[in-house]
């Protein structure tokens, strides 16, 4: 059964039952290393280009995921799945011989919360009985595609961030498990006029106000109500503005808040700038952090929500601003 409240839906009936999260060689070596599933040390994963190293490594976190819900791949009703590459070709070809009915997504960062918002509502409303979310990027096929090859050895300006390389996948059911999925808030695209590519922080902050203030105006709820506030990967910068314009609209964030692209590295120690980015940094945070947590109880009352630039490389060149998106699902310990 699926409630409408304002923009929020409340869902009665959608849980995650599995999860998973492989990351590269600089993920594992960050703060919450010790925490995924599997760390590649070889980031071309065997393969002869990094998309198929991406696809590859998106492969590995469905097969670990489906082997920890006990449920044969044949029984998935639905796959969500999205990344940052052109026609989301690093998900479609890791998916492609699953024969699972696939909804191709994009939101840019914000993609592994946006699956699970579809996702939460097909097991809500009875659609799907068995569905998969999944997300992945790698730092070389981001670069490739939206900024520099990796031989041109161009300066990092400091607000820039990280590609993360990493996959995070959830398995979702209708059927009752520790981790629940109660409420769903889809974002708006909001588009504050920001063309700067290497400053998406600042781009996607905007749109995480307006979901957030949103859901706590739908759910009369306040930040200090939950234990912990997470954001898909605004970094250093967005998280900032985040918080000044939080306090502006007189729902100021705590200690509870942070953010995936701060917690996956250690900024003094792996030079990474502004923190992490794409879509494989909030679906590995999720998956590899918080959904261990919360399933233990340690965690019982989170939103994690993800945000998304939603430019490509034609609107960057054609010097068009940063439309971004933030998607936010409330989780809660079952």
């Amino acid at each position: 059964m699926i409630t409408r409240i304002g923009r929020s839906l409340t869902i009665d009936g959608a849980y995650i039952h599995s999860y998973a999260a492989v990351v590269g060689k600089k993920e594992g070596e960050g703060p919450i290393g010790n925490e995924f599933d599997k760390i590649c040390d070889d980031t071309t994963l065997g393969q002869s280009s990094w998309e198929k190293a991406e696809s590859t490594l998106l492969k590995q976190a469905i097969d670990l995921c489906v082997s920890k819900s006990n449920v044969p791949v044949k029984d998935y009703d639905m796959i969500f799945c999205g990344d940052l590459l052109d026609q989301c070709m690093g998900s479609t070809m890791a998916v492609r011989s699953m024969g699972i009915p696939t909804i191709g997504l994009y939101g840019a960062c914000s993609t592994m919360a946006e699956g699970l918002v579809l996702a939460g509502l097909c097991a809500g409303a009875g659609v799907t009985n068995h569905a998969l979310v999944t997300a992945e990027s790698h730092f070389c096929s981001a670069e490739r595609q939206f900024r520099f090859p990796l031989g041109y050895g161009g300066q990092r300006t400091p607000t820039s961030q990280w590609t993360v390389t990493g996959a995070g996948v959830a398995a979702v059911s209708p059927t009752a498990s520790a981790i629940c999925i109660k409420d769903v808030t889809p974002g708006r695209i909001v588009d504050m006029g920001v063309t700067d590519a290497n400053n998406m922080g600042a781009a996607m902050a905007p749109a995480a106000l307006d979901t957030l203030v949103s859901f706590f105006t739908d759910t009369a709820t306040a930040p200090d109500d939950y234990d912990l506030i997470i954001t898909g990967d605004l970094g250093q910068v967005g998280s900032e503005i985040l918080r000044d314009l939080m306090q502006r609209e007189g729902k100021p964030l705590g200690a509870n808040y942070t953010d995936c692209g701060l917690m996956i590295y250690d900024r003094d120690r792996q030079d990474v700038h502004a923190g992490g980015s794409g879509c494989g940094c909030a679906a590995s945070v999720l998956c590899g952090y918080l959904l261990p947590r919360i399933e233990n109880g340690t965690l019982n009352n989170v939103l994690f929500m993800a945000t998304g630039a939603l430019m490509s490389p034609t609107s960057s060149q054609q010097g068009m601003s940063i439309p971004s998106i933030a998607h936010l699902v409330h989780l809660t310990h079952a």
